[in-house]
């Protein structure tokens, strides 16, 4: 029982279930053979349901938690505040933690608007990166990320974080490059590509009508793949003695571009 009185469900960190949890946090292949996300966080969680996702598994700690969350349907399980501690990937969690099926979009499934805008992300590396392009996405009302030849797991917990939730807001796909390339020439979509090495500035190019903006690891950049197909390399003008940017911020900067033509 807790300090408030309530029934607690789960007390032991040794508790079968508790380890299980744990190890569908530390390991992508159990998480892709459960079929399962882990979604940590009052905000997270009333995003991911607000967008209609549904968890199989609702998890609270009653001596953390400060705000309420009613999901009909769902198993509701209490636990101590050890074991939330350990099962939690914050440093300091707010007692709320979902299981959810892992969402499956398809480019079929992609519904896009009129001069849609695509961001596509080859072979990101880190979270966090990735999270910060899902927020970008979706506060620029992004048609869809295609993630392409993935380094990291766009629904690992750390993404999920990084993003604030954007993931389940933002349409994303993950996908090998050919099949992204295809499904983009397929719906007319212009290529851009970010490089150092281009002698356009991203300012100077048009973005009025259906484009897609191709990122790449800062390290690497874009693969020849996406070097060779692009309909029009570009760059962003740097004065210092870094030939870079963080990949999140250069493409919130080729994003809001194309948000500003549109507005102008």
């Amino acid at each position: 029982m807790s300090a408030f009185g309530q029934i607690v469900d789960i007390t032991s960190l040794q508790n079968p279930r508790v380890k299980h949890i744990v190890k569908l946090r530390e390991d992508k292949r159990q998480r892709q053979k459960d079929g399962v996300i882990l979604v940590e966080g009052f905000d997270e969680l009333t995003l991911a349901l607000g967008c209609g996702m549904l968890p199989q598994t609702l998890l609270s700690a009653p001596e953390i938690i400060s705000q309420t969350l009613s999901v009909p349907h769902a198993e509701h399980l209490t636990v101590s505040r050890a074991v939330f501690e350990k099962i939690s990937y914050r440093e300091n969690p707010d007692g709320w933690l979902g299981i959810f099926p892992t969402p499956k979009t398809t480019l079929e499934d992609l519904q896009l608007s009129a001069s849609p805008l695509i961001i596509v992300a080859q072979s990101i590396e880190k979270p966090g990166n990735l999270g910060a392009i899902l927020r970008t996405a979706d506060a620029a009302k992004v048609d869809a990320l295609l993630v392409c030849d993935p380094r990291v797991d766009l629904w690992s917990p750390n993404v999920i974080r990084a993003s604030r939730g954007a993931v389940f807001a933002v349409p994303a796909v993950e996908v090998d490059s050919a099949h992204a390339l295809e499904w983009l020439r397929s719906r007319k979509m212009r290529v851009l590509a970010a490089t150092p090495s281009a002698e356009a500035d991203y300012t100077s190019i048009p973005m009025h009508g259906p484009v897609a903006i191709a990122v790449g690891t800062e390290d690497e950049g874009l693969t020849d793949f996406w070097m060779n197909n692009a309909d029009q390399k570009v760059k962003i003008p740097m004065f210092g003695r870094v030939n870079s940017l963080n990949v999140s911020i250069a493409t919130a900067l080729m994003v809001y571009e194309v948000v500003r033509q549109r507005n102008v």
